[in-house]
């Protein structure tokens, strides 16, 4: 399944959920420096999803806060989980 995300980096209090959009906002505390704020969005996800951290894949935007991720795993419950977090 592909989704594509909205990041807020630096965020005091982190968390997936809510739209952006049509986005997933995903917020982290660590900063957009090294690629730190995309490791923080994979593995945010991959608890969100209950999935492990390398079923979780940036495909694009990876220096920009809107990123497309592939999540590997059933689409039917990825796709419940997703309409949960958008809510």
């Amino acid at each position: 399944m592909r989704i594509t995300v909205h990041v807020h980096p630096g965020s005091k209090s982190p968390g997936v959920g809510g739209s952006y959009d049509g986005q997933l906002i995903v917020r982290v505390r660590e900063r957009a420096v090294d690629g730190s704020a995309t490791d923080a969005v994979t593995a945010s996800l991959a608890t969100a999803f209950s999935v492990t951290q390398r079923s979780v894949v940036c495909i694009r935007g990876a220096i920009s806060r809107t990123k497309t991720f592939e999540i590997e795993g059933d689409d039917i419950t990825l796709g419940a989980a997703l309409a949960q977090l958008l809510q």
